[in-house]
This record gives C-alpha cells, sequence and structure tokens, in this order.
C-alpha cells in the first residue's frame, strides 16, 4: 500500500481579514491544508473578523491561530512547527488616513511584522513568501495611458502607510539577496468585494446611503481608481503562489483591475445597485490620498495568465447583495 502524500500546510497572516478569508477559502477549495494567523485587532467592528473567521473554522484543514506576528519568537515558532514551505503574508495595518492618527500601529504591524514574517521564514526553510505592498508606494502621479509599472519610481509615497510597506519591499529584497528564498510582493489596486473592510469608500458609502446619510465626497469628486474585485485578486495571489521567482529571487507584480475609475462613475454605479440617489457633501483631498491609480498588469500576465473579471457593476451589486444579506 502507498504511503500518503502529506503535503505541508500553507500559512495564511491576516486571515480573518478580507483578503486573507477569501484566500483561505479558495486554497481550502483546491484541497490545501491552511494555517490562518490574526490578532484581531478592533481598527474596525471585530465582529465581522470574528464573522469571517467562523467560514473558515467549521472547515476541514483549517487552523486558526490568534497570534500578533510582531511576536517573532511566537511566529517563528509556529511557522517552523507547522512544517508550512509556502506563507501567504496578508496581515497589516490598513489605512491611509489612520497612518496619520496613529502612526506606532503601523510600525509594529507592518514594519516589525514583516521582518518577523522575513525571520520565521528565513529560519524555517520556507520556499516561497508572498506578500502584500500596495499601489500606494507609487505615491501621487498622473494617469497615463499604460498604467503604473513596477519599473517606475516609488520612492516619493505621500503617507505612512505608503512608506512603510514600500519599506516592507525593501526589506524582502534584502532578505532574499542575503538568504536566497524565494519572494513575491504583490501591489495591491483597491480591493472591493464581500466581506470587504468598512474603512473602504464604497463600503463607507453604503452605510451612509442605507441609513439615508450624506457621504463626503473628497478630492472634490475628481479622483479615480483602479478598482479590483476580490475574486480577481485571488486568482493573481493564487497564480503567484505557484509560480515562485527562480533562484531565490524576489519579484514585485501590480495586481488590479487595469481600468480606471472616476469617483463619481463608482458612486454612480452604487446608486445603481443600491436603488439610493446619494445626498453628496463634496470635500478638499485627504492628507495622504493620491489622484489616480491605474495598474499596468503586463507582469502578472505574463507570469500566471492573470485577467481580471469582474467590472465593477457587477462586483457592486454583488458586494450590495451581501451586505443587505450580512445585515439580516
Amino acid at each position: 500500500m502507498a504511503t500518503p502524500v502529506i503535503v505541508p500546510p500553507v500559512v495564511v497572516t491576516g486571515a480573518a481579514g478580507f483578503i486573507g478569508l477569501h484566500v483561505a477559502e479558495r486554497l481550502l477549495d483546491r484541497g490545501e491544508t491552511v494555517i490562518g494567523v490574526d490578532v484581531f485587532n478592533d481598527y474596525y467592528d471585530p465582529a465581522l473578523k470574528a464573522a469571517r473567521a467562523a467560514r473558515l473554522e467549521g472547515r476541514p484543514g483549517f487552523t486558526m491561530v490568534r497570534m500578533d506576528i510582531a511576536e517573532h519568537e511566537a511566529f517563528a515558532a509556529l511557522v517552523k512547527t507547522s512544517g508550512a514551505r509556502r506563507v501567504v503574508h496578508l496581515a497589516a495595518q490598513a489605512g491611509v488616513r489612520y497612518s496619520i492618527e496613529n502612526p506606532f500601529a503601523y510600525e509594529r504591524s507592518n514594519l516589525a511584522g514583516h521582518l518577523s514574517v522575513l525571520e520565521a521564514c528565513r529560519h524555517a526553510g520556507v520556499e516561497h513568501l508572498v506578500y502584500a505592498s500596495s499601489s500606494s508606494v507609487y505615491g501621487d502621479r498622473p494617469l497615463n495611458g499604460d498604467g503604473f509599472r513596477e519599473t517606475d519610481p516609488a520612492d516619493t509615497p505621500v503617507s505612512l502607510y505608503a512608506a512603510t510597506k514600500r519599506s516592507c519591499e525593501l526589506l524582502s529584497q534584502s532578505y532574499a539577496r542575503l538568504y536566497g528564498f524565494p519572494q513575491s510582493g504583490l501591489r495591491f489596486f483597491t480591493v472591493y468585494g464581500p466581506w470587504g473592510r468598512p474603512d473602504m469608500a464604497y463600503y463607507g458609502f453604503t452605510e451612509a446611503m442605507l441609513k439615508g446619510e450624506p457621504i463626503e465626497v473628497y478630492g472634490e469628486g475628481r479622483m479615480a481608481r483602479d478598482f479590483t474585485f476580490i475574486d480577481d485578486i485571488v486568482d493573481g495571489i493564487v497564480g503567484v503562489l505557484d509560480h515562485p521567482p527562480a533562484s531565490g529571487g524576489h519579484e514585485i507584480y501590480n495586481i488590479g483591475d487595469n481600468d480606471p475609475v472616476g469617483l463619481m462613475e463608482m458612486i454612480n454605479t452604487l446608486e445603481g445597485a443600491l436603488g439610493i440617489e446619494a445626498k453628496k457633501v463634496f470635500r478638499p483631498m485627504q492628507p495622504g490620498d493620491v489622484t489616480a491609480t491605474f495598474a499596468n498588469v503586463d507582469k502578472l500576465r505574463a507570469l500566471c495568465g492573470y485577467q481580471p473579471k469582474i467590472k465593477l457593476a457587477q462586483g457592486l451589486e454583488r458586494f450590495v447583495a451581501w451586505r443587505r444579506a450580512y445585515a439580516d
């Protein structure tokens, strides 16, 4: 009788978060064993994080560990004893505006946390680390016909959040050079969809509109974002996970919809999905915000055939359907 092949688990940090939930579900769907790690902080409603975790905890092959990844000795022990050979690092303190109010939360979660993950991976012999970066590293720049490319300069961050994410990329670059374990950084572009983060504009607008309250439209509505539906994001993450850089290298990929949409167009689309006309209050640009984002995804497409499928109207309809069901 043949000895069964035991496939090491995948460690997913931030598993009770928006993207982490969906990545863990996709990995479980294809038969992987997943160890989720999350600190369950209160940056937004912990009940939403608990509900995401509950979706995962009843599934065979999943284990949730409550842990602060910045506790480097504990996290290193977890990775080593689990036998994991792949880590998807999504845990971070998110939010541009919150970084102005609470800078030290970003120092711990994003900088100390990323360093902790790097140390754990190198000592445990991890064969591929995929980690979350952000489109914010490009700074405030105008749209162009080709979109933002990974080779474009990323040295003028306009928020502490952006600076920490760029710092994480540089830390990974140095660790790949020093220790030779493969790493892939993903610059996410405005991820949205069911189980999303309440601090995101589309989610906050939805909450206000359902209550009959006005929405605050920053930048006088003249901003644009490359809104990317969560299922397309997960396609890209898993595609990258399955294609580690050769020879212990470090690669960075944009992961977005490759189709920027103006803020007012997004609001109009959301109004249609909700069947509610928003009461709009226009405000100036907030500190740390950027005018526009636009992902060139040629590099990711060449790697794994990445092709976004869900456009904004369909994606917002799915989000609104989830939001109404979740409220019930």
